[in-house]
């Protein structure tokens, strides 16, 4: 085959997920102009949750105004499933193409890729091909990290979680789910689904992410299905991706005061650890938060510290436990 016409082929998938963010998709983007030719064979599909606040027509709209209708392509679809189902409509397709791509790149709509973030991670997948994925460094707009390579959730964790005592958070540190972030590139549990690669064969194997997730864990869980099939997961820093953390959802956002946890973070929460631990362990990791988090509340009365907490959150979190509400598996 001529260099010519493998050019031409597929060779990354990007999908970027809108759920009522017209605007900050719009700037992801305008980031990804002069980086997808860094790529060639790099096609971007904007899949829209069925938004239904005008986000189709604006960012069509841009589409058209901006002539990037070669390299992307736009999706409506007519129900929001959620963050798995929404990704999965567009990546079905490029796995059932005649020619599909090499990876597939999931990329929030809350992000702006610095330069050379995407052909640093393909670079780094086409060197390590025992690699099923790998994700970019998320950082603040200033260029400060965030975290977003991290361990499997455990029970040990979730102690550390409800309890917020530096001592012991010392004595856990070793299954602290996010640990110091690094400057190098690493091996690790998993990475954010803000900014994450994925090598084709991982899909074949272990099939599209879990639609029963509506939102949150589900990137967890694809992870730890690759990493049971046999594939590894990297953290790739030299991909910089700016990341405004918590725009469609609100829960993650750490700029502001926090609001209630919704429900189907409950939900997600006990579908992980029911479906890849078992019920007594998932049992147990919500007796290990609970008991660390009561005793938390009572610290931090007596020494009056500031309550950050979600509102409600210890009678959200036992009305959603497994014990109270279990699960569908």
């Amino acid at each position: 085959m001529s260099d010519a016409m493998s050019v031409t082929l597929p060779r990354m998938r990007v999908i970027v997920l809108n759920y009522r963010t017209p605007d900050l998709t719009i700037d992801c983007l305008h980031s990804l102009v002069s980086e997808v030719p860094s790529v060639p064979g790099t096609q971007v599909v904007v899949v829209d949750n069925a938004s239904n606040d005008g986000s189709v027509e604006r960012i069509q709209g841009a589409i058209h105004r901006e002539n990037w209708g070669d390299w992307v392509t736009f999706m409506p679809l007519d129900r929001n499933g959620g963050y798995a189902a929404g990704n999965n409509a567009g990546i079905r397709p490029a796995l059932e193409a005649e020619h599909p791509p090499e990876y597939i790149l999931l990329l929030n709509p809350d992000t702006v890729v610095r330069p050379n973030a995407l052909k640093a991670l393909v670079n780094f997948m086409d060197a390590h091909p025992e690699v099923g994925i790998a994700g970019s460094r998320l950082e603040d707009p200033d260029g400060t990290p965030q975290q977003s390579a991290f361990r499997f959730p455990n029970v040990w964790a979730e102690l550390d979680g409800g309890l917020r005592l530096g001592v012991v958070s010392k004595l856990l540190s070793r299954w602290s789910i996010a640990p110091p972030v690094k400057d190098e590139i690493h091996q690790t549990d998993w990475v954010a689904g803000a900014s994450m690669i994925v090598r084709r064969q991982v899909f074949e194997d272990v099939g599209l992410m879990d639609e029963k997730y509506f939102l949150y864990f589900e990137e967890v869980d694809f992870c730890l299905a690759a990493n049971r099939a046999g594939w590894s997961c990297w953290y790739v820093p030299e991909s910089r991706v700016v990341h405004f953390v918590g725009q469609s959802s609100g829960v993650t956002d750490t700029k502001s005061k926090p609001k209630r946890r919704p429900t189907y973070w409950f939900d997600s929460r006990r579908r992980f650890f029911v479906k890849n631990y078992g019920w007594w362990y998932a049992i147990l990791t919500e007796l290990a938060w609970a008991s660390g988090f009561v005793l938390w509340r009572v610290r931090r009365a007596i020494q009056r510290k500031p309550d950050n907490d979600p509102p409600k959150f210890l009678q959200d979190f036992v009305l959603n436990s497994v014990l109270v509400k279990g699960v569908e598996i």
